[in-house]
């Protein structure tokens, strides 16, 4: 990872739409002979996806599984805990989640929870967040041992770009579904959440498992160079595919398809 990326010095202008589409169209072809790599080696990878609110984790994960089986690329998305689940080793409900052969497991938040809102927010101690941060590296080593990939993106967000999405998650009726609980007191904790990505980084930004900082304020772009720095991660060959015939309807024991509807209950038909 470049430690002299410098976030303000990148300004691009807008991306069209059509070039957009065009280059994660070649991108997403790339995903699925990824996939079929994954499937045929019976790899096993964790895509780790951790960032400010509003920073474009969903957009960015759905532009990379929209086109892939998911069967292959899994997506968990946890809720809060329960009080079980509360009761549990810290990391025992990820844990479950954790790929077989021939699977990509995209986590959209993880673990690092416990870093970012629950430390933030006062949802565990000091303490506990402490360990963690400790403990964090070992528990990676173990899964990187165990012959996991794990790749980890922090997506990150300007000021300004977070207060105009979040700005338009309530202004906008279809947006406002994306407005959490934790959304409106975590941007007047921003410096807080500075303060703890930064501990986060320098804790667990190690050799076998580095986070990749993603600025996200161009969303196009930034969905197209995570996926693109992702195929890089992850070499693969593109496999030769069996040549498909489709075979020809057989006649025998003919049936009368639009008969047997008929008396049955249709969607009216408004468009």
């Amino acid at each position: 990872m470049s430690k002299s990326h410098e976030l303000s010095d990148r300004v691009h202008p807008p991306m069209k739409r059509k070039a957009y589409e065009k280059e994660l169209r070649k991108l997403q072809g790339e995903l699925c002979k990824l996939q079929e790599w994954v499937k045929h080696k019976g790899l096993r990878a964790i895509v780790v996806f951790e960032g400010r609110d509003a920073a474009g984790k969903g957009g960015t994960i759905r532009a990379i599984t929209e086109r892939v089986s998911p069967r292959v690329f899994r997506v968990v998305a946890l809720p809060a805990p329960s009080d079980r689940e509360k009761s549990q080793l810290y990391f025992q409900r990820y844990i479950s989640h954790f790929p077989a052969a021939g699977e990509i497991v995209i986590f959209d938040r993880s673990w690092y929870n416990r870093a970012g809102v629950e430390y933030v927010m006062g949802f565990c101690t000091p303490q506990q967040h402490k360990k963690f941060l400790e403990r964090c590296p070992l528990i990676e080593q173990y899964i990187v041992d165990g012959g996991i990939q794990l790749i980890k993106f922090w997506l990150e967000v300007s000021d300004e770009q977070q207060k105009l999405r979040f700005e338009a998650r309530i202004q906008d009726p279809l947006r406002q579904w994306k407005l959490s609980p934790m959304d409106l007191p975590s941007r007047s904790k921003w410096y807080d959440y500075s303060k703890a990505r930064d501990q986060m980084l320098a804790a667990t930004d190690v050799p076998y498992a580095p986070w990749y900082i993603l600025p996200s304020d161009d969303k196009r772009r930034a969905r197209l160079n995570c996926i693109s720095h992702l195929l890089r991660l992850m070499p693969y060959e593109e496999l030769a595919r069996d040549e498909v015939t489709l075979p020809k309807r057989s006649k025998k024991g003919e049936y009368d398809d639009a008969a047997t509807l008929a008396d049955r209950n249709f969607v009216p038909e408004r468009y």
